[in-house]
């Protein structure tokens, strides 16, 4: 049975969804040869065309080849996690069938493969963000926790009553919620950064993103820490990095950036971005869920407290007190997600191996493609700035409403179509406030999407929006 957001929505499917089938038609490879040549004349050699990358790679993806609602599977929820290839699925397997072990607490073998393995996924990542040495990366179990590790370990210590952290309006809640804690404990005051508005209100294909003017009138003496996100996962808009790093150092205050949107589809050098925290989530770029990394600058990681209490981060234990541990094992108490941590070196290099500057130009055209595409859907509005007024691009994203039409009920009726679109909030309830809605409907694409998925989605979107309105 189908719940609709709307309650006026009846069900009243009859097969008049459909869209057309996802395999292209196929052009014989000799239609450009005239015929009154002779066959001896006649190079046979078939011209192949070279695939793009989500057709070159869709196929060490197992996941994606399945059949949901008697219709192949689009997956367009990417922004929410990605799917993982056979050789971090291999990688996992491996752990847990050859040698699986605690780490760091051994001298047998199993414990010294582990070890081995576990400690070079931390070289992989540190190579994967140009981190100046694999000690900078502390494993999480998500970016979530890594922030929660710098508000504990840091902010506790180095934020007072009357001192202002910087955020904005398009942050994810992980990004709002430890900050709301710290303040109501500690009297610290939070400022938000706005968005730019629209110059022209009528095409709204400009505007949405983050006011840096307003955002440098908010900096003062009294600011401590800024915290921002770098690809907003509901706007598709990347933030002016080289400006927010300069602004902030000039306050002498701390940067912290949630890239979870920006590691996946652009890369990024942690050496150039100017923070002194990055934080990132192995589920985003193709790793397994329940790991993550904080990256900090060393000097700054040495001079945070401890965060959880346990085996691992000590150096000595007596029964009255405790020494710690050097970063990052001083930030990693108890048994780690060994294995998923692994994974997330093989998700790592398996990105590094195609390469970050294909991943990102691939994921723009593709992106502009869904933009373009589904701006011409009638009653559309789509939100964040168009690729041609976003000043340093935009993600191959759109989260949109449909005039008159629920985001979940959307989202309900093209899933019976097989496509997978995320709806709700994103958890980012308060930009959807500054947006003016409650919910939106969100398309998001990775490196294993095509063009073609992208002509199936706007189909079906469109059969259902008739579909909704009758």
């Amino acid at each position: 049975m189908m719940i609709f957001a709307n309650p006026n929505t009846k069900l009243k499917l009859n097969g008049k969804l459909t869209r057309s089938s996802l395999v292209p038609r196929q052009i014989s490879v000799f239609s450009h040869i005239s015929s009154s040549k002779s066959t001896n004349d006649i190079n046979t050699t078939p011209i192949v065309k070279k695939k793009e990358l989500g057709e070159a790679i869709r196929h060490e993806f197992p996941i994606l080849h399945q059949i949901v609602h008697d219709k192949p599977l689009v997956y367009f929820d990417n922004a929410a996690t990605s799917q993982k290839p056979q050789p971090v699925l291999n990688t996992l397997s491996d752990y847990y069938t050859r040698y699986n072990s605690n780490v760091h607490r051994g001298v047998h073998t199993l414990s010294s493969i582990a070890t081995s393995e576990y400690e070079l996924a931390r070289v992989k990542v540190a190579n994967f963000i140009n981190a100046y040495e694999p000690r900078e990366v502390v494993f999480t179990k998500n970016a979530t926790e890594a922030i929660n590790l710098v508000a504990y370990s840091w902010a506790r210590q180095n934020i007072k009553p009357g001192d202002e952290i910087i955020l904005s309006v398009a942050e994810h809640h992980s990004n709002l919620v430890p900050w709301h804690l710290l303040a109501s404990q500690n009297g610290a005051i939070l400022r938000f950064v706005r968005m730019t508005p629209h110059s022209d209100p009528s095409s709204k294909r400009d505007g949405q993103q983050l006011d840096l003017k307003h955002f440098n009138s908010l900096l003062s003496r009294r600011t401590k820490l800024v915290s921002l996100v770098h690809v907003s996962n509901v706007l598709g808009a990347a933030l002016d990095i080289s400006h927010v790093a300069e602004a902030t150092r000039r306050f002498g205050a701390k940067l912290l950036l949630d890239c979870c949107q920006s590691i996946p589809h652009v890369g990024i050098d942690v050496r150039a971005l100017g923070a002194d925290w990055v934080v990132g989530s192995s589920h985003k770029f193709c790793g397994p869920t329940g790991a993550g990394f904080l990256w900090g600058r060393y000097s700054v990681l040495e001079s945070m407290a401890p965060f959880l209490g346990g085996g691992e981060m000590i150096q000595d234990v007596f029964l009255d007190y405790s020494t710690y541990a050097a970063p990052p094992a001083r930030f990693e108490a108890g048994t780690p997600a060994i294995g998923e941590v692994i994974g997330m070196g093989a998700a790592a290099a398996y990105l590094q191996d195609i390469g970050m500057t294909r991943v990102h130009a691939y994921e723009q055209e593709i992106g502009g493609y869904l933009y373009d595409k589904l701006a011409g859907v009638p009653g559309v509005e789509i939100y964040g700035p168009s690729h041609s007024h976003a000043k340093r691009g935009r993600a191959a994203l759109c989260a949109f409403n449909i005039k008159d039409i629920h985001a979940t009920d959307l989202a309900t009726l093209l899933d019976a179509e097989g496509i997978a679109v995320r709806s709700g909030h994103h958890c980012t309830q308060p930009l959807h406030r500054e947006l003016g809605v409650s919910a939106s409907a969100r398309a998001s694409l990775y490196i294993y999407n095509s063009h073609a998925e992208v002509d199936a989605f706007i189909d079906a979107l469109k059969d259902v929006i008739k579909f909704l309105k009758e």
